[in-house]
């Protein structure tokens, strides 16, 4: 996509990370929760818990178009796929693909394995799927929240050829 920035998130990123991801899962995901479900999953993506967890260690990427927030990815433990939130507008246009090859090249180059986890909500299986997930499980449900636990596993040589991608671009 022509404009198309990732970067680092930044502290004062955490509003405009917080307001995207808000707006989307008040639109695709809250219907799937229960009301403390979804009391529950609000409180953890405000602009004060995406701060905590970059301080906590969480890696954050902002995707921008001509500088404009657009997406979102965050990993913890160099392993698990936290957040990947794309703005409606820009849905079906490769942002959520290149958030992900991204953030998953820095933890193969920070030492994982090629092992990744997600708990991903019933809206967003078919794009982890995609992306190369697969479910362990059917539904689980935490403090009101269904999610559905997936993994990717990458032979050697995914991960070898995803480390010289990145790289070279």
């Amino acid at each position: 996509m022509y404009g198309l920035r990732i970067r680092a998130a930044v502290p004062e990123d955490s509003e405009s990370v917080s307001k995207l991801i808000c707006g989307l899962v008040e639109k695709f995901i809250a219907r799937e929760l229960s009301s403390l479900g979804r009391v529950y999953l609000l409180s953890t993506i405000t602009a004060d818990a995406i701060s905590l967890n970059m301080q906590s260690g969480y890696r954050y990427h902002v995707a921008e178009v001509n500088g404009l927030l657009t997406g979102v990815i965050a990993v913890r433990d160099n392993s698990h796929l936290y957040h990947l939130f794309v703005a409606e507008q820009y849905h079906r246009k490769g942002i959520a693909k290149k958030l992900w090859q991204h953030a998953m090249n820095e933890c193969l180059r920070d030492g994982n394995t090629g092992e990744f986890t997600v708990n991903s909500s019933a809206y967003a299986l078919g794009v982890y799927k995609k992306l190369g997930f697969v479910a362990q499980s059917g539904p689980r449900e935490k403090k009101g929240v269904v999610f559905y636990p997936m993994k990717l596993t990458l032979t050697l040589h995914q991960s070898a050829l995803a480390t010289s991608q990145d790289s070279e671009s």
